[in-house]
C-alpha cells in the first residue's frame, strides 16, 4: 500500500447501531424499558470499545448523541430499538480497518483521510483474502449462535 514510502494512518468514520428487541409490539403504548435497554446496551458496548485495545486501531472519538429509533417487523410484530454510535478511528492498515468494522452492528463507513488509496496487486489480493477470512469467522460465530438458539 505504501510503495516503499511511509504510509500515514488511515482515518475512518463508522456508524454502528446497537439493537434491543421488545418482547411484544408495545410501541404505541410506550415501551420505555426497551428504549432504556437500547441505551444501556449502547453504553456497555461503547465502554468496551473505549477500554479494550484493538491491534492497529486508534479510536479518536465516539459520538453517542444520536437518537434511539425503532423499527417494527411486519411479520412478527416485534419492535426493535436501535441505538446508533459514530466512531472516528484511525487504522495502521486497510486490513486492520476491515477487521475492526466486521461487526453485526455495522451500518456505514466513510473514509476521512486520505482521499484515495492505491493498492498493488499483492496488496489487493491480501485485502480480499483478509475480507474472506473475516466473513468466514463471522459465519462461524453466527452458526454457533444458531446452534445455541435451537
Amino acid at each position: 500500500m505504501d510503495g516503499g514510502k511511509a504510509l500515514a494512518r488511515l482515518k475512518f468514520k463508522m456508524r454502528l447501531d446497537f439493537v434491543a428487541e421488545s418482547k411484544s409490539g408495545k410501541l404505541f403504548f410506550g415501551n420505555k424499558g426497551s428504549e432504556d435497554q437500547a441505551e444501556e446496551l449502547r453504553q456497555q458496548k461503547v465502554s468496551l470499545l473505549r477500554n479494550i485495545p484493538v491491534q492497529g486501531i486508534n479510536i479518536e472519538d465516539i459520538n453517542m448523541d444520536h437518537e434511539i429509533y425503532t423499527i417494527i417487523d411486519d411479520y412478527s410484530n416485534r419492535v426493535s430499538y436501535y441505538a446508533p454510535v459514530s466512531i472516528l478511528f484511525s487504522a495502521d492498515s486497510l486490513e486492520n480497518a476491515v477487521k475492526f468494522t466486521m461487526k453485526e452492528e455495522f451500518r456505514t463507513i466513510e473514509m476521512v483521510d486520505p482521499d484515495q488509496i492505491i493498492l498493488s496487486q499483492m496488496e489487493t489480493v491480501r485485502l480480499i483474502q483478509n475480507v474472506n477470512e473475516e466473513l468466514l469467522n463471522f459465519k462461524r460465530v453466527l452458526e454457533r449462535r444458531m446452534e445455541n438458539w435451537k
